[in-house]
């Protein structure tokens, strides 16, 4: 597994903004794990909903700043803004044998901008949720 070129992909992804390739980078089983919501999140299909729903909120004003590369995984420092506040966390990804995403987790300061990514998230989630007919 090459890590970096996982890398790569996952860079790709997010400066297209499109979340349509998010499917083809996460394992079956992958596990997200969201400051916003107490239990991990299981299965490549609630992994991508997350991610999508982490795209718009997070992802107009995302900057990653630092990166740490391991064999098998990665560490994201990121910047970005959410209801006019400012948002640094971190991104922490592993990586399968095949390059895909296995373990996601998100950590997110201050208390107040975590506040206002999870009230975002949460609505956007449900719209997601509405468009799809509430599946």
């Amino acid at each position: 597994m090459d890590a970096a070129a996982a890398l790569a992909r996952w860079h790709a992804v997010v400066e297209s903004r499109d979340p349509a390739g998010l499917p083809a980078l996460i394992a079956e089983d992958a596990v997200f794990r969201s400051p916003a919501v107490h239990a991990p999140q299981v299965g490549r299909d609630t992994v991508v909903g997350y991610l999508t729903a982490a795209f718009t909120v997070l992802g107009p004003h995302l900057t990653y700043e630092r990166e740490w590369l391991g064999d098998d995984s990665a560490v994201l420092q990121f910047r970005t803004e959410v209801a006019g506040l400012e948002v640094s966390g971190i991104d922490m990804i592993t990586w399968d044998s095949a390059g895909r995403i296995l373990d996601f987790t998100v950590m997110v300061r201050p208390r107040k901008a975590l506040d206002a990514v999870i009230e975002h998230m949460g609505a956007e989630l449900m719209r997601m949720l509405e468009a799809a007919g509430g599946r």
